[in-house]
């Protein structure tokens, strides 16, 4: 029979400790946790320090181009780096069924741990409970994540004007599209894939380029519509996006066509949206194309005067459409 993980292994005995000294500690190696104390003992170069956290309830836990546990990695290392900070250090606290494969904990321990060192980060502490079966869809995952302020942070939203630009580092969609593909069955002549990954570079490329930057973000649940009326609530500007600037692939617009939904609010993990002054717009771009991740940065709009608070699509026949907020929850359980 294969081996899964039982109430005993969050009791706090014998077999958490096994689970820890056997599992964790190797596939997370490093001085902090090695210490063995109830909390990590941090050594924090000097600055201001960004600190975060994010749950993970992903279904299905496996996804083409992921997993939950590189979710759970990047979307805290992401949230991190937008605010203009290096991610150091992160926790992770697992929410377990009763029940669960022993395997597939191994492997999203190993995908949790490789998706650190891609992004330089530690996972320096932690937590495992147990649940009865049927309390949690197999796997929740917790991380929370701490950074230090770069010295050429953004300085956000209230440092926005009229003209600015507005820059996208890539094809909107494809996380979300993914994931409803996969858990529906859907078949695609494509492989599309999530776009789970450290924006971490893009970050550092964008913020050498210019110091012109005013504001970073990465568009997760509620998509890039979403993000960008989080930049105009109540403020005294509009954003104006031009619709054949978007980068979407065929196989996410096929998608959503076929099912009704919007790429503009469907969620991403691996995208970086800037809001950048107009003179350093084209340099940004630039420097983001010079990376994997960011090949089809593009502008996309422009913040305006018209229109305060408002975000609106000027559309490929000409037209105009405001975008709201998402309402509703359009696809759920995509992170």
């Amino acid at each position: 029979m294969e081996k899964t993980i039982t109430l005993a292994h969050g009791n706090g005995g014998k077999l958490t400790h096994e689970l820890i000294s056997s599992l964790f500690l190797p596939a997370f190696r490093n001085p902090a946790l090695e210490a063995g104390a109830d909390s990590a003992l941090l050594e924090l170069p000097p600055g201001r320090v960004v600190f975060t956290t994010d749950s993970h309830v992903v279904t299905p836990l496996f996804f083409p181009g992921g997993d939950i546990g590189k979710l759970a990695v990047n979307g805290t290392v992401n949230d991190l780096a937008v605010m203009g900070a290096r991610p150091l250090y992160l926790s992770c606290g697992f929410i377990i069924e009763d029940g669960f494969a022993f395997s597939e904990l191994e492997r999203v321990t190993r995908s949790m741990a490789e998706a650190a060192r891609e992004a330089g980060v530690q996972i320096v502490t932690g937590d495992t409970k147990v649940v009865e079966k049927g309390a949690v869809d197999g796997l929740f995952v917790n991380t929370s994540g701490v950074g230090v302020l770069r010295s050429d942070a953004p300085a956000g939203v209230a440092s926005i004007r009229p003209g600015d630009a507005v820059i996208l580092s890539g094809t909107i969609g494809d996380h979300g599209m993914a994931i409803y593909a996969g858990r529906e069955g859907i078949e695609l002549q494509t492989s599309l894939q999530s776009d789970c990954a450290a924006i971490t570079p893009l970050v550092e490329l964008a913020l050498s380029a210019s110091a012109g930057i005013r504001v970073m973000r990465d568009p997760t649940r509620g998509g890039l519509a979403t993000t960008l009326n989080e930049f105009t609530s109540r403020r005294p500007f509009g954003i104006e996006l031009d619709e054949r600037a978007l980068p979407v692939r065929e196989e996410v617009r096929g998608v959503c066509e076929l099912l009704g939904f919007d790429p503009l609010f469907v969620a991403n993990e691996g995208k970086l949206v800037l809001i950048a002054s107009p003179d350093s717009a084209e340099a940004v771009v630039e420097a983001l194309r010079g990376h994997a991740l960011g090949r089809e940065a593009a502008i996309i709009g422009r913040v305006t005067e018209r229109a305060p608070g408002r975000v609106y699509l000027r559309t490929l026949v000409g037209g105009e459409r405001i975008l709201d907020m998402l309402t509703g929850d359009m696809l759920p359980r995509i992170c």
